[in-house]
């Protein structure tokens, strides 16, 4: 590409002149010489040596078409059939009418006429032709990505749009990507990384040209194909993929690829991509099947979500989230004392009635919606802690969700303490429950705004501890003031003696960090006992009640108005 520019800048530019008349030779390279670095050859013959030698490919071939040993005929099929040299543009040299029309439509880019026109003209139909061929390579450069020489995502989009408008016929999406390739780049090195991408981009290739459409490198390790609707896809991908997992000659390598069938919905062509990307998002955890097609079910799920997108400001406004409570019970003395309270958000949508937490949470934390959400449940939360101080005298602590998206925004302590201020309440009486895997994510990041959170007076819960992928020697670097076991460690403790031990051994850890334990999910009397023998702190589910509104949840009050509130 830089040899290219530096053409167009009118630098290291030459003409391989070929004619078998010396004379004519000469006088050609004098009316070019000053534009141009002039290489000779008396015929075909000298003229492909030099070719091949690949030393100094010419802007241009200049080349007479009767010549001994090799004509000009010759050489001109010889050129436009090699894939290097079928991009040099080939001017040639005749007097015969007939021979200048069946050589243009050879492929040669223009000619000139014996005897010699003037040298302006011989000059000015060299140049043209030479910005005409570096024009079309410098364009060839660019839509192609120069590693798979599949087309650039930009131009991929761009054809295939054309491709749309001209045929109008049925097209299928294909998106492959490569598994975990960041890893392959890690362990051995980015040339094998490129490596391997080529031989994808090879069999993608061959894919194309037995199917017809286009193909693209969308991503780092993404691909995108474009061809026309088969019914049997999945069966010619397969074998396709098994001749591409044979090529890049590593079992440890493996794809995914997501489809869309044309249905006749009249999709786009980005629309059919978005939907071949989301089928292709759902085998990131499988690993049974390397083929996801979108369906029906998964449109349907699609549409759903985006309708929860749609409708999530309007249902802020109108106050459908409804924020419910659930009791944490201090159990290590005598008797259960209610503790403190978790705030569990519902959607009382109008339409789709009670909707769960589990269809709209994951939703709004895959596009930064939480935030809105998050900030919503703490101000309700907020403000019933001090309506039932105000009403029964009595400040109940309840802890709120903080998402990682939360995590990361610099004016988290700021919004906090106005929230704080506006309700007047404390940061003790606002516990911040935050889940460990968020403490993977950037574990210097979150580190550092929760220690700073607890400098301000917060209190730190880590939910959903077991569950994510922390090891044990970062729980003495992680700031927290709980930890709050997931309810899947707590579902067989009464069964499965392996499950109580495992309890047991987290529940000596938090002694030895100087944090309580909180046990979520208790349904029965045998699991608190049990829970209770093991040394657990704080027990949390169906066994006390489940999330209930907050007049329900002041029964709860007046029952336990006689007991000391404390978050201990």
């Amino acid at each position: 590409m830089k040899e290219l520019l530096e053409r167009k800048k009118g630098l290291h530019r030459s003409i391989l002149i070929v004619d078998d008349e010396f004379i004519e030779r000469e006088m050609l390279g004098a009316m070019l010489c000053d534009l141009y670095e002039i290489m000779y050859a008396e015929n075909g013959i000298a003229a492909l040596d030099i070719l091949k030698q690949r030393k100094k490919i010419p802007s241009v071939v200049i080349l007479d078409l009767h010549m001994p040993e090799l004509d000009g005929f010759g050489l001109l099929k010889i050129i436009r059939s090699d894939s290097e040299l079928r991009r040099i543009p080939v001017i040639v040299l005749t007097s015969e009418k007939g021979s200048e029309v069946e050589c243009l439509k050879m492929g040669a880019a223009d000619f000139i006429t014996k005897p010699y026109e003037a040298p302006e003209i011989v000059r000015a139909r060299v140049e043209h032709s030479v910005e005409l061929a570096e024009d079309s390579v410098i364009i060839h450069e660019t839509e192609r990505d120069e590693l798979t020489e599949l087309f650039n995502k930009e131009f991929f989009y761009e054809y295939g749009k054309r491709l749309d408008e001209q045929n109008q016929i049925p097209m299928d999406a294909v998106v492959i990507d490569i598994n975990r390739f960041h890893i392959v780049n890690e362990l051995y090195g980015k040339d094998y990384g490129d490596l391997v991408l080529k031989r994808v981009g090879s069999s993608i290739h061959e894919l194309v040209r037995s199917t017809g459409g286009l193909a693209c490198r969308s991503g780092s390790n993404s691909f995108a194909v474009y061809i026309p609707h088969d019914s049997g896809l999945k069966e010619n991908l397969s074998r396709y993929i098994d001749r591409m997992c044979e090529k890049i000659g590593d079992k440890n390598i493996s794809v995914r690829i997501g489809i869309y069938l044309d249905d006749g919905s009249g999709f786009d062509m980005e629309r059919r991509f978005d939907c071949a990307s989301l089928a292709c998002q759902r085998l990131r955890s499988s690993y049974t099947t390397c083929y996801a097609f979108y369906d029906a079910e998964l449109h349907g799920k699609e549409l759903y979500a985006e309708r929860l997108i749609k409708d999530m400001d309007r249902a802020l406004a109108e106050k459908q989230f409804k924020v419910y409570y659930q009791p944490k019970y201090d159990i290590r003395g005598e008797k259960p004392v209610l503790s403190s309270a978790e705030a569990l958000v519902r959607w009382q949508h109008p339409e789709f009635g009670m909707v769960s937490p589990g269809q709209f949470i994951s939703v709004f934390e895959s596009n930064g919606l939480i935030q809105k959400l998050d900030r919503y449940v703490w101000n309700e939360a907020a403000a019933q802690i001090r309506r039932w101080k105000d009403t029964f005298g009595v400040t109940v602590p309840v802890s709120v969700n903080v998402s990682r998206v939360d995590i990361f925004d610099p004016m988290l302590g700021e919004k906090l303490t106005v929230l704080l201020k506006n309700n007047g309440i404390t940061s003790e009486n606002l516990l911040l429950e935050i889940t460990e895997s968020a403490y993977t994510d950037n574990a210097a990041q979150i580190i550092e705004t929760v220690s700073a959170l607890r400098d301000m007076g917060f209190r730190i819960e880590m939910d959903d501890f077991g569950c994510g992928y922390s090891s044990l020697n970062m729980l003495t670097s992680m700031p927290t003031d709980a930890l709050k076991l997931d309810m899947a460690f707590i579902r067989d403790i009464c069964t499965d003696t392996k499950a109580a031990r495992l309890v047991g051994i987290i529940i000596e850890i938090a002694r030895l960090l100087e944090v309580p334990v909180i046990a979520e999910g208790v349904e029965i009397k045998e699991q608190m006992e049990l829970l209770k023998e093991l040394g657990c702190d704080i027990i949390q589910g169906y066994y006390f009640s489940r999330p209930v509104p907050p007049d329900e949840f002041a029964v709860f009050l007046t029952e336990n108005k006689e007991d000391a509130y404390a978050y201990n």
